[in-house]
């Protein structure tokens, strides 16, 4: 990460890992092979779940969210905020039992459908989408502000530019005047 100002960082909530452990029990249940498994399944996705839930984090900068996951595959994403076009809140029955949420990030001039990020379990996920919205906001009220004062010429180089065109206005009226005579 770079020496930006972080604005928010992310707290992901631990009933996470009985959401996962609760969908698994649901996968292993509804398909007849998965049923013999099912206590295997609850260790292994217990132990899991601790981990993964450890290795995530999501950081709001100044310019930038910073998203970081996974265990075996350690995912890192820089995501400049200037190019979030949606920050999706989604919520499932499930989640909703465990009163926990599912942040998507879709970004311009990503490849394929769907989010190009998505966190489950981010505490007052709501409250985390909105400081990434007014941030983005906020860094394009900057940038729109920081364009337009670089287009609008200084008062001294505009005076520098009348005194141009005055001068040759007075050469070619001299030449004018020298021609007529």
């Amino acid at each position: 990460m770079s020496s930006e100002t972080i604005l928010h960082s992310a707290q992901f909530n631990p009933k996470v890992k009985q959401y996962w452990l609760v969908l698994w029990l649901l996968v292993a249940t509804v398909t007849l092979f998965g049923i013999v498994f099912i206590p295997v399944i609850a260790i292994v996705v217990w132990l899991v779940s601790g981990r993964m839930l450890a290795a995530m984090s999501a950081t709001l900068s100044e310019k930038k969210l910073f998203v970081k996951r996974g265990i075996l595959v350690r995912t890192e994403k820089t995501i400049p905020l200037d190019k979030i076009t949606d920050v999706g809140l989604t919520q499932g029955p499930l989640m909703r039992l465990f009163g926990i949420h599912q942040l998507s990030f879709e970004t311009a001039g990503q490849s394929g459908t769907g989010a190009l990020v998505s966190l489950i379990g981010v505490v007052d996920a709501q409250q985390f989408r909105e400081a990434i919205l007014a941030q983005k906001e906020r860094l394009a009220e900057h940038q729109q502000t920081q364009s337009e004062s670089m287009s609008q010429p200084s008062d001294q180089a505009l005076l520098a530019r009348l005194v141009e065109v005055v001068e040759r206005i007075d050469t070619r009226l001299k030449h004018l005047e020298q021609r007529s005579d």
